[in-house]
């Protein structure tokens, strides 16, 4: 499926500066999450990925020596040029930091992936989507596929992870500890708040008036918390107007 309307390219000012890029890769190989579509921004065309992926990158300027790469799903699920095309972007635009995404089930790709780029100088930060640390309920409700990895494993892999609220059966204190968690283990943590898609799984708009009204505020100031009250807050996705 291809999805040519979406924004491919955005900068975040704020926590943490830096430009970020949705790509398109042949899509999640797990494809299996219950709460998640994600995966439907796919390609089995390389050479129509590759150019669509090559027109984002050509917009990056390097105005904060960082970049932040996306898609639906793991870094394993770009072609080679693509990654080969990361590389010389950073190299072009004086890029020292790049963070990349990837499911638990492709961890052992993410020493190469470190090694080739930091053979340039650039350092490689992994972003995992945990959603929770509860591993019963990511297992047997949200089907993510991480069997009962706890947060020191997961650590040993990635650098950043991110959480999925406004589900049915979170409640206040599940929420906060999954940021306490992530703050403990990782030198990152995004929230996401679960938005209605096609998938089976749909927000509980009273869990999202929790942390809207609870949580949000301690939070939405801390350097180390990104926070998407929207899934485009990043300022990709979605589908453009002009």
């Amino acid at each position: 499926m291809e999805k040519q309307d979406m924004i491919r390219y955005s900068v975040i000012p704020e926590k943490n500066p830096r430009e970020i890029v949705l790509l398109r890769g042949s899509g999640c190989r797990w494809r299996r999450c219950r709460f998640c579509d994600y995966h439907l921004d796919f390609s089995t065309d390389e050479e129509a990925n590759f150019q669509l992926n090559k027109l984002q990158l050509d917009k990056v300027t390097g105005k904060f020596g960082r970049l932040e790469v996306i898609n639906s799903g793991s870094f394993t699920d770009l072609d080679s040029r693509t990654i080969d095309a990361v590389r010389k972007t950073c190299l072009r635009c004086g890029i020292d930091h790049v963070h990349f995404e990837c499911h638990w089930q492709d961890r052992e790709a993410i020493d190469e992936l470190r090694r080739r780029f930091a053979a340039l100088g650039i350092t490689v930060k992994l972003k995992i989507g945990v959603e929770t640390f509860d591993a019963l309920f990511r297992e047997s409700y949200l089907v993510k596929g991480m069997g009962d990895a706890q947060a020191p494993e997961i650590a040993r892999f990635f650098d950043e992870c991110c959480l999925l609220f406004g589900l049915p059966g979170q409640n206040r204190s599940s929420m906060e500890e999954d940021i306490r968690t992530g703050l403990e283990f990782f030198e990152r943590v995004c929230v996401n708040i679960m938005e209605e898609n096609s998938a089976p799984i749909k927000p509980d708009p009273a869990v999202i008036a929790v942390f809207a009204e609870e949580i949000l505020p301690r939070y939405e100031q801390n350097p180390r918390v990104d926070i998407l009250m929207n899934n485009t807050d990043f300022g990709v996705g979605g589908v453009r107007l002009d």
